[in-house]
Formats: C-alpha cells, sequence, structure tokens
C-alpha cells in the first residue's frame, strides 16, 4: 500500500511538470502553388492564424494581390515566396496583378 502510494505521488508530479513544460501549439502553416498561371489550390480553408506562403514555380513573375488591397506582394520571381498571416474570420478573394485571369479565394475560419 505504502509503494502505492509512493507511485501515484511520483506520477502526479510528472503530470504536473509536462502540464507546466508542455510546448504551446504552432500556429498553422500552408503553402500556395503558384504554377502554369494558376494558384494551386485555387480555393483554400484556413483556421484564423494560419500563414499561408504562396511560391512562385513558374518561369515568369507574378504578384499576389487582395481584390480590396488587404495584401500584395512584391513581384515574385521564379522561386520567390510571399507570406500572409490571416487572423480574421472571412472570404478573400485575391487574383495575379501582372496577370489579371488569375484568381483564388481564401476562407478563414474561426
Amino acid at each position: 500500500m505504502r509503494e502505492l502510494k509512493k507511485a501515484a505521488g511520483f506520477l502526479a508530479i510528472v503530470f504536473a511538470v509536462l502540464a507546466i513544460t508542455a510546448v504551446p501549439t504552432r500556429a498553422a502553416e500552408t503553402t500556395v502553388k503558384i504554377e502554369n498561371f494558376t494558384f494551386e489550390p485555387q480555393v483554400l480553408t484556413v483556421s484564423a492564424g494560419t500563414t499561408i506562403t504562396w511560391v512562385n514555380d513558374d518561369d515568369i513573375p507574378h504578384v499576389v494581390a487582395e481584390k480590396d488591397g488587404k495584401f500584395h506582394s512584391a513581384a515574385l520571381d521564379t522561386n520567390d515566396s510571399y507570406s500572409e498571416t490571416f487572423s480574421t474570420p472571412g472570404t478573400m478573394e485575391y487574383y495575379c496583378a501582372i496577370h489579371p485571369h488569375m484568381t483564388g479565394t481564401i476562407v478563414v475560419t474561426q
């Protein structure tokens, strides 16, 4: 019985230490590929707090621009990237400012 109490006390201490030293959860990250004059995926749903990185895999420059001006990248050459963190829920439409037929949508949920 005494050994059982010691073991229970030891486990309580271990769990307390683990709770104190737990690693905080990192914000989500995801990638949109720019390839063949398209954004892939074209529609992306993410949770609030997610960072999206666009990577240009085309051999010509592209610019990622939100239609209402909420975000806008510089010209992205081949292998360049641009990141934006989305904190507010809602739907945002974006396009390539150089090639306006290239469009995408981001849906941010709670």
